[in-house]
């Protein structure tokens, strides 16, 4: 059977931890002479993440075995979010929407909340923009109220990477990226008493 990417995570046995680590390209350079520094922001942001699982037995562990192999090093791509932030910590309804076009840069302006709402976003809730192979995680950096037309202006890490269409679906419940393996090996390794132990890295696939 042919594979289709991006792949779903196993849900066998679950994941024990993930580190998140959100990169910023950022050039510095500094005087020998007078140590002022010069920095320069460039357009490269991107998330990349390690994962660990729980010690398993071979009955589930073949699962995400299979996973890491399906995915043939970094060549395939998989779906990845936050385990603990697929809820938003704010209020978070409506159907929200993006709202108007050629948007750019850190600002997302949107519509389509539950009116004159507190809190519809906090900072730290994530959205994606996309589906399946074009889903984008991104994180809300600011607390956001909506206004008393559904409307709001969302700061957000990264920035924007295209510009999404008018009235393009927002995701905020268990919001995903697309992910590639760091690295072309898959490895795993098994104890004495056949406990399986499973780490990986990934990489937002770009």
């Amino acid at each position: 059977m042919a594979i289709s990417y991006p792949l779903a995570l196993p849900t066998q046995a679950g994941i024990a931890k993930v580190r998140l680590i959100a990169n910023d390209v950022v050039a510095v350079s500094q005087s020998p002479f007078t140590a002022v520094q010069q920095v320069y922001k460039y357009t490269g942001q991107f998330w990349e993440a390690d994962i660990t699982l729980p010690p398993m037995k071979r009955a589930d562990a073949e699962y995400w075995i299979s996973f890491l192999l399906k995915l043939n090093g970094p060549y395939g791509t998989f779906l990845l979010g936050d385990p603990n932030g697929g809820t938003a910590r704010g209020v978070a309804t409506g159907t929200p929407l993006v709202n108007g076009g050629s948007q750019t840069g850190n600002e997302l302006i949107t519509d389509g909340w539950t009116t004159s709402q507190t809190g519809i976003l906090k900072a730290g809730d994530y959205i994606q923009l996309g589906t399946g192979a074009t889903s984008q995680l991104y994180k809300v950096l600011d607390d956001v109220n909506s206004d008393g037309s559904g409307n709001a202006t969302l700061t957000i890490w990264p920035d924007l990477r295209s510009a999404p269409a008018n009235n393009a679906t927002i995701t905020v419940s268990n919001p995903k990226g697309v992910f590639r393996l760091a690295s072309g090996q898959a490895t795993w390794d098994i104890s004495e008493a056949a406990i399986y132990g499973i780490t990986f890295g990934a990489r937002e696939a770009l």
